[in-house]
């Protein structure tokens, strides 16, 4: 039987909220992978990747970018890669700690608020995403979000942004 998965600073359990399967997990991956992700806001916008419908764990739905942790990496250094991988961009390795995380058994994800980077987003992996986009917060309500907790968390990093 498996434990259910720990939001900290989230109200969702992970396993409750998420859309079809664990997150960026294969069948090839070992329990207890390490996953990094991006918030990235630009002022009263987030930006989010829209995973391919052919996607084998969460098909179409909008995701935030990120990725696996390789061993020996550290989180800031594999989101600073993953970025650069998926969206093109450069980014400070985060220095603080995650805006959320997220634990379940067969994964421990990281996300951190980035607000400032190098370069303009584009979609550079075409073969995990379809298309790439901003969007306001009046905007995300209309999404399929790969997580239920997602939406809180977005709402209150941009209404931090207008106070």
């Amino acid at each position: 039987m498996s434990m259910p998965a720990a939001v900290r600073h989230g109200t969702v359990p992970a396993r409750d909220g998420w859309q079809n399967a664990p997150m960026s997990i294969s069948a090839e991956r070992s329990p207890g992978a390490r996953i990094v992700t991006a918030l990235l806001r630009d002022g009263n916008r987030i930006l989010l990747c829209h995973r391919s419908p052919r996607r084998r764990w969460y098909p179409d739905v909008w995701d935030l970018p990120g990725g696996h942790v390789e061993p020996g990496e550290l989180p800031g250094a594999a989101l600073a890669r993953e970025l650069r991988e998926e969206l093109g961009i450069d980014i400070a390795a985060p220095s603080g700690p995650p805006v959320q995380e997220v634990r379940a058994d067969t994964f421990d994800m990281q996300i951190w608020l980035i607000e400032a980077w190098t370069g303009a987003p584009v979609n550079a992996a075409p073969d995990e995403h379809d298309a790439i986009a901003w969007f306001t917060e009046d905007a995300l309500g209309e999404l399929r979000l790969a997580h239920d907790s997602y939406l809180g968390m977005f709402s209150k990093v941009l209404a931090e942004h207008r106070a």
